[in-house]
């Protein structure tokens, strides 16, 4: 017991040591071309990487803000068969970007009649915090932040969920992630926020953004929104400690720590308490692929 016990408190404190980063979030959408342009033309992303796979019946795209070596990024991917219907849910909140232009986007993105959600301007009354909700062509929400450059301007991945502070406790200890401000509530408006990365400025890194609104039960899962991948120095040791979590607090793995098949990165997934897909992928072979 003893043994077991020591393991237990081993692997867990190796995840707050292990080199970890937001690699890539992955979604289903509609039209390809249409997605990529609005998200390079109206929230100044560029395309990564494209590829189409026609035995498959389906095509792919990256973008982002940088490259992938360094930065967070989206993965579009679009299946040529009409049956396979997106269903975006409501499951999935939203998308964050940092932008030093918020108004400016917002005008370009009603100009070619896009949605807008919520129109620029401060989260409280006298407030100084500036920001905005907008709609893509596949019905995904983007919010946007008013921000001084940043190094990681995809900030924000937003998850609703049912119980706070088992998700908090679930991604804190088989993720590593710290809460990086007090949870805030919002008793008028009947929901509740927790934000969770790695390092200590938000406004510095990628973030997932938790939010448990008051009194609802249910939402639609959808089959838009993935998964995210986070790196890892070793996908062996990630996967023990998420499999002690999910033992105590919930959750499940579905794809074991090993290489997947001909590309030969090491990976590991697995569901969070609310469902939610997580990669961890190792940090060496996921630069190695990217070079091929």
């Amino acid at each position: 017991m003893e043994a077991r016990t020591a393991l237990h408190e081993d692997v867990l404190e190796w995840v707050k040591k292990d080199s970890r980063r937001f690699l890539r979030v992955n979604i289903k959408v509609d039209d390809l071309d249409y997605t990529i342009k609005f998200y390079t033309e109206f929230l100044g992303m560029k395309v990564l990487s494209r590829k189409h796979f026609p035995e498959e019946k389906y095509s792919s795209a990256v973008v982002g803000f940088g490259p992938q070596e360094t930065h967070f990024v989206i993965g579009l991917t679009s299946h040529h068969n009409e049956a396979d219907k997106l269903e975006v849910g409501t499951t999935f909140n939203h998308f964050g970007i940092a932008t030093q232009d918020i108004y400016n986007i917002v005008e370009k993105i009603r100009a070619n009649g896009g949605v807008i959600a919520r129109e620029p301007g401060p989260v409280t009354t006298g407030g100084t915090s500036i920001f905005a909700f907008v709609k893509d062509p596949n019905g995904y929400t983007f919010e946007l932040l008013q921000r001084p450059p940043t190094p990681e301007p995809l900030c924000q991945i937003c998850l609703n969920v049912f119980d706070m502070d088992r998700s908090i406790e679930f991604y804190n200890k088989s993720l590593g992630m710290n809460l990086l401000l007090p949870k805030f509530n919002s008793t008028e408006e009947q929901y509740t926020l927790a934000m969770l990365g790695y390092g200590s400025n938000f406004t510095e890194t990628t973030i997932i953004e938790l939010k448990y609104n008051y009194n609802v039960t249910q939402y639609t899962r959808g089959n838009g929104y993935a998964q995210v991948a986070i790196g890892t120095n070793d996908v062996y040791k990630s996967a023990a400690a998420v499999e002690l979590v999910t033992k105590e607090l919930g959750g499940k793995i579905i794809r074991p720590p090993g290489p997947i098949p001909k590309i030969k990165t090491k990976i590991t997934a697995f569901l969070d308490t609310d469902g939610f897909q997580t990669v961890l992928v190792d940090n060496q072979d996921y630069l190695k692929e990217l070079k091929k």
